[in-house]
């Protein structure tokens, strides 16, 4: 039986790349979380509040729905975005996505959510790569997610990004 598990973005380079690429990669030290997803597991997509780099304005949402569609591995190469470094990694099959940050705001689903027993402190919770999600959960965030997603071909071009260079 497959698992379903959030997986934390915290950065728009990052979030654009798993999104158009369709794959996940972990930071060095992050084997316990990566090694949690199997192939056939069921991804939420979660963006952080600073995920924009404007937390007083973005809230942490929930902004798609995708499948490992690999086995985590050590990747050949590592994915680098800023100054960290992703060394394991897997593919995925996305197969749908809010627009362009818009999606199901997490915190207001908080206090029916199991994986977070003291709502006071769930953000807490948040800072990792991924969060294995109980099956009643997943159900929850399936149910309330579903209204916000399109299907990614109508959606993934917004989320398509170029860092603007000095010149």
């Amino acid at each position: 039986m497959s698992s379903a598990h959030l997986l934390i973005i915290g950065d728009r380079a990052a979030l654009s790349w798993v999104v158009t690429e369709q794959r996940m990669a972990f930071p060095a030290g992050r084997s316990r979380a990566a090694q949690a997803l199997e192939e056939g597991d069921e991804i939420f997509v979660y963006t952080t509040r600073g995920c924009f780099r404007n937390p007083t304005r973005d809230l942490g949402r929930v902004v798609g729905r995708a499948r490992v569609a690999s086995p985590v591995r050590v990747l050949e190469e590592p994915v680098v975005f800023g100054e960290r470094s992703f060394t394991e990694g897997c593919r995925l099959e996305v197969s749908a996505l809010a627009r362009f940050r818009e999606g199901l705001v997490l915190r207001d689903l908080v206090p029916r959510l199991a994986v977070f027993p003291d709502p006071a402190t769930w953000s807490v919770r948040m800072r990792r790569a991924s969060l294995t999600l109980p099956p009643g959960d997943a159900q929850v965030v399936r149910a309330e997610l579903e209204p916000w997603l399109l299907p990614y071909e109508e959606a993934v071009e917004a989320y398509r990004w170029e860092p603007v260079s000095a010149a």
